[in-house]
């Protein structure tokens, strides 16, 4: 990142584009509030949003856990995101809604949904806009922020979902395992 894309004297690149820092390029994310905060996710992480619905409960799973939702056919657990930092479950309002993204584990590719309280809009973010997060003093683990995006003067938290939602760590804390329980069991 901060590399200058070689341009010749014309300002331009080969084949006619326009020379850019590759830091400054602006990122679009999708911002949602949860809590009274305003979070974002990179927007190529999301899938779609849909209404929040009719979610299966799962017995004996993490409080930050609501249920599973069926996604034309598939299976997607969902995740109460203030639940998932600590704080008190999502209420649900006419607003509330679940955002589908997709994380990844190592190769694997997985859906998720994420239940906020409200979508608020796409934004384009520069990379210039971004501090680093907060090494103390945020309500939510720093390595859940990717960064502090400003925006109108305020911050908004833009979430490492990878972090967020690592099925690593989900299948640890519900105690379902990952490889060595599907080794040992079949």
């Amino acid at each position: 990142m901060g590399q200058i894309v070689q341009a010749q004297n014309t300002g331009k690149a080969p084949g006619g584009a326009v020379a850019l820092r590759v830091n400054e390029a602006p990122s679009q994310y999708l911002t949602f509030a949860l809590g009274g905060e305003m979070f974002a996710v990179g927007i190529l992480n999301v899938k779609e949003i849909i209404e929040y619905g009719h979610l299966t409960e799962i017995p004996m799973m993490p409080g930050f856990i609501r249920g599973v939702i069926n996604l034309r056919g598939s299976v997607v657990p969902v995740i109460d995101l203030s639940a998932r930092f600590g704080g008190k479950t999502t209420e649900v309002s006419r607003r509330t809604c679940i955002v589908i993204v997709e994380v990844s584990d190592g190769e694997m590719r997985h859906d998720i949904g994420i239940m906020v309280d409200a979508v608020s809009e796409v934004l384009d973010i520069p990379a210039g806009e971004i501090e680093p997060p907060p090494s103390f003093g945020a309500k939510i683990r720093a390595d859940f922020i990717f960064g502090m995006g400003k925006v109108g003067g305020k911050f908004v938290i833009i979430l490492n979902i990878d972090k967020v939602l690592s099925v690593e760590e989900i299948a640890m804390l519900t105690g379902t395992g990952t490889t060595t329980d599907q080794q040992t069991n079949g």
